[in-house]
């Protein structure tokens, strides 16, 4: 098996030959815009894991406001991982060592953002530091809204390219 995202991939082969509805419903995990989903399954087969993002990519960037809030409300707030799933506890580790003072400010900013702009706040928090997190989301919270969409659209972006690694790795160690 080749490894990065050039090579094909067990997952991503799985993927290609899944029916429709099993496909789509892989999509939703990853990202819960029903037109993304549907924009990506219209693509398939993907020849390379690099086509797959692409076809992300620009569906991402294609995403009606209507769209793109479809799309958050799969997303828990930060530092409230969905209980039993364990993707929004992979993404928020780094919220699981954070100090009870830091959990509370988050939660407090939390609310704070979702008031301010009507949805969860977003971020890629793969690889980041509770501390972090609190520190973007202070910086995000004076955004405007058209400021806040375009950050979102970006965060989300990555957050559909990390998910979509693990489906087109999946079985790649089997």
């Amino acid at each position: 098996m080749t490894s990065g995202t050039s090579g094909t991939h067990r997952g991503l082969t799985r993927f290609n030959a899944s029916d429709e509805s099993a496909a789509q419903a892989e999509l939703h995990e990853v990202c819960a815009s029903s037109a993304w989903g549907s924009k990506l399954l219209a693509q398939r087969p993907f020849a390379t894991v690099e086509a797959l993002f692409e076809a992300s990519d620009a569906a991402t960037a294609e995403l009606s406001a209507d769209d793109l809030t479809e799309a958050m409300a799969g997303h828990p707030p930060i530092g409230r991982p969905k209980p039993g799933d364990p993707t929004s506890s992979r993404e928020q580790r780094g919220m699981a060592g954070a100090s009870e003072e830091l959990k509370a400010e988050m939660l407090e900013l939390n609310l704070a953002y979702q008031d301010r702009f009507g949805h969860v706040f977003l971020i890629c928090a793969t690889g980041a530091t509770g501390a972090q997190m609190l520190e973007a989301l202070k910086a995000r919270i004076a955004n405007t809204p058209e400021q806040e969409r375009a950050i979102v659209r970006t965060e989300l972006g990555k957050i559909n390219r990390i998910r979509l690694t693990r489906l087109a790795e999946e079985g790649d160690n089997a």
